[in-house]
């Protein structure tokens, strides 16, 4: 591809070790599973400015079979069954997995945005890694373990093609981590209705959590847009992705709320439709 003008050049070599962009290359090119699961300690220093480095994938551990069929959920009678229940677990435990690589993405992604953005981001990455590290624990003790189940690069195919951190936080603070605030509490009740509390629990720990994340992404989207309406938020949003990716149903709009979505956003969101091609 042929550098332009209004292309940034892009880094070729992996950041200084010792840096907290070195910490983030190494957790995304990992292919080790005791790595994605505990990379170790955070270096104190964050490097400033610097080429943008845009990975395009992630190293994947052996035991993670990557497939590009799309599997169904499970409904609420199918997880009677303990293995339904592991596998469901192990869909969420890749979704925290791809979403602590992807932080660690937008480190080196943009290397311009303030130290506090890049070092919250490592810190959402951690709190990704802790609720992998539960699923796993559940995962064990329903009679599988990690890698007995096929795993999608779902969000890999698609968040990398932001292009302003701006539009990273739109989509993965404001949109799946947000989204995530419905489908935990969906699946909680799930989980609980068929006698599962742990899984139950474990649901309602990463929901709790992810306030927090949303509330992280709401912050620098102020910062970097001016405001957070509805209307800014959706033009963030790159193509093909849409509101009805972003949302379950029914909205968890406390916590939404909590995170610092008002009404009108919640009203815009849950109202939201496709405009039809022949419209």
């Amino acid at each position: 591809m042929t550098e332009t003008a209004d292309q940034p050049r892009q880094s070729a070599t992996p950041p200084p070790a010792g840096s907290l962009q070195r910490w983030a290359y190494d957790y995304v090119t990992s292919t080790a599973l005791d790595h994605k699961l505990a990379p170790g300690p955070l270096p104190e220093r964050v490097l400033e400015g610097g080429a943008p480095l845009r990975l395009a994938q992630p190293g994947r551990p052996a035991q993670l079979r990557v497939s590009s069929e799309k599997t169904k959920t499970p409904g609420s009678g199918a997880l009677r069954d303990p293995k339904r229940r592991a596998e469901l677990l192990h869909t969420f435990l890749h979704h925290e997995l791809q979403a602590a690589e992807l932080m660690c993405w937008a480190v080196l992604a943009f290397p311009d945005t303030p130290a506090s953005f890049k070092r919250g981001l490592v810190g959402i990455c951690h709190d990704e890694i802790r609720h992998m590290r539960m699923y796993a624990e559940h995962i064990v003790q329903l009679g599988c373990a990690v890698g007995d189940f096929p795993v999608r690069d779902w969000f890999w195919s698609r968040v990398p093609n932001v292009q302003t951190p701006a539009a990273f936080v739109a989509v993965m603070g404001l949109g799946f981590e947000a989204g995530n605030l419905d489908h935990t509490r969906r699946f909680a009740e799930r989980f609980a209705a068929v006698g599962d509390e742990r899984g139950a629990q474990l649901q309602e720990a990463v929901a709790h959590e992810e306030i927090a994340h949303v509330a992280f992404a709401a912050h620098w989207f102020r910062r970097f847009e001016g405001e957070l309406s509805f209307a800014r938020w959706e033009r963030a949003l790159p193509e093909p992705l849409s509101p009805m990716l972003m949302r379950g149903d029914p909205l968890n709009r406390s916590a939404r709320g909590q995170a610092g979505m008002d009404d009108p956003f919640l009203d815009a969101l849950e109202q939201w439709q496709p405009v039809s091609r022949g419209s």
